[in-house]
């Protein structure tokens, strides 16, 4: 056996015993272990021979969050009963800045969801180059069908008892699925009003009490950014390209707004009913009226094929629709083997993760196999809690800066989180492997701080 086979057939060793030793300790949390293996598989390559990492046990403690909280919350609907969830707050890892991620309410929400996201968050976090740790929580309450009574009730229980645990120096939460600006006024309401200070302990604030211009689109535009870099970087263009678009929240709907700002054409959105489909590609009209859809009568994408004559709608999800790129913006593992093989077939040419780990293992080492530009969640979607962390600062500062100057900043951060990618990626194949630049670029800083602490 020559000396770099054994060096692979000895990391991979030590990746099959980390793994066992990961999944023994987190039992029945699939999402978590799918996350972790997800990273330790490109990570362990890259520390092979830097015993630093191994001797302080750097892979192994980054897989434990520094704490877990859990909690009841009770609250009362509009027919005067009382309904209880159960709520967490996953407080990942603190190495480089306080905790920072959002919060998600969803029926699907657990332990091992909330763990997988904020160890991703860790390594998201890392790459926007701001000083912000990871973190993630939520509660298992479904908003929809809820009225605004019902909810704020549940969101200033929730607070009472998360605002113990945060603060804008320690963990600062922000949105995610099934939270939004209503929500997050909601919750800061209430932790100005328990704790009588106004500081920036949530970001996604409305514009009238702290937040940031160019949040709302922040996620969706960063991630267009990154796909656009990815095709520069190979000598090639987005404008002309065909995307395929899943979700019809603020992540799709923005991210198929900057397609039409860089010439590129958005086929299709969805939710959970199905998708829509436009052949000619949607206008900004389109766009702005799934917009008020979806974020004001909160209605189902289905009705836009009502309102319209060249958009139809159809179940199931949309990657069986012949496009160049697929950005996939609704939620985790929406993308598997099967469909990634639909995907090739029909000749897609790059990938960008725009919700987080939509694309299951399978499916990722399907795209990276047939040579589609592939960008992971951690890279493509950070420009969101970049523009978060950007709030924090001007929170910090007392400032708020304009859309420009955000929007500059925003392009030059998904510029910065490209090149590293390409960085640590360029393995000289015909293509950069960015799913292995991302893990890397965000591990190293991270993993160089917690070094710099010693045993803690």
């Amino acid at each position: 056996m020559s000396k770099l086979h054994a060096n692979e057939s000895k990391t991979q060793e030590y990746l099959t015993r980390y793994m066992e030793g990961v999944t023994k300790r987190n039992p029945g949390q699939p999402e978590f272990i799918q996350a972790v293996y997800e990273v330790a598989s490109t990570i362990f390559p890259f520390i092979a021979d830097k015993p630093i990492y191994h001797e302080m046990q750097i892979l192994e403690r980054m897989a434990e969050p520094e704490r877990v909280i859990s909690f009841r919350v009770p609250w009362t609907d509009d027919q005067g009963r009382i309904r209880t969830n159960r709520g967490w707050r996953v407080q990942f890892n603190s190495a480089i800045g306080p905790y920072k991620g959002g919060l998600r309410f969803h029926p699907s929400v657990n332990e091992s969801v909330l763990k997988f996201l904020g160890y991703e968050q860790t390594f998201k976090n890392s790459l926007t180059g701001l000083p912000m740790g990871g973190g993630k929580g939520g509660a298992n309450f479904n908003p929809k069908g809820k009225t605004d009574l019902e909810i704020m009730r549940f969101c200033q229980s929730f607070m009472t008892e998360l605002y113990r645990h945060v603060g804008a120096d320690t963990d600062v939460p922000a949105g995610d699925i099934g939270v939004g600006g209503r929500e997050i006024g909601f919750m800061f309401g209430q932790y100005k009003r328990i704790t009588n200070q106004f500081v920036g302990v949530l970001t996604g604030k409305g514009i009238e009490y702290g937040g940031s211009k160019m949040r709302t689109e922040a996620t969706g535009y960063g991630a267009i950014f990154f796909l656009r870099n990815m095709f520069a970087q190979h000598n090639d263009s987005i404008e002309g390209k065909t995307v395929l678009i899943s979700g019809s929240g603020n992540v799709a709907t923005h991210a198929a707004e900057k397609c039409l700002h860089l010439g590129a054409k958005p086929l299709t959105m969805s939710d959970s009913g199905g998708f829509i489909h436009c052949k000619d590609g949607f206008t900004q009209d389109q766009i702005d009226w799934i917009k008020d859809l979806k974020n004001v009568r909160r209605g189902r994408i289905s009705e836009a094929a009502d309102e319209f004559n060249n958009i139809s709608f159809h179940q199931g999800r949309p990657w069986g629709v012949p496009g160049d790129c697929a950005v996939p913006s609704a939620t985790q593992n929406e993308v598997n083997a099967e469909e990634a093989a639909v995907m090739i077939k029909n000749g897609i040419k790059a990938v960008a993760e725009a919700a987080n780990m939509p694309c299951d293992q399978e499916a990722v080492e399907a795209f990276i196999a047939a040579d589609v530009l592939f960008g992971p969640a951690k890279a493509v979607n950070a420009g969101g809690v970049g523009v978060s962390g950007l709030e924090m600062s001007q929170n910090s500062a007392r400032i708020a800066w304009d859309t420009d100057h955000l929007r500059t900043l925003l392009e030059n951060m998904m510029r910065d989180i490209h090149d590293s990618c390409v960085q640590y990626g360029n393995t000289g194949g015909k293509n950069t492997n960015y799913l292995q630049g991302a893990n890397v670029a965000g591990f190293v800083k991270v993993a160089d701080a917690m070094i710099a602490y010693g045993h803690v």
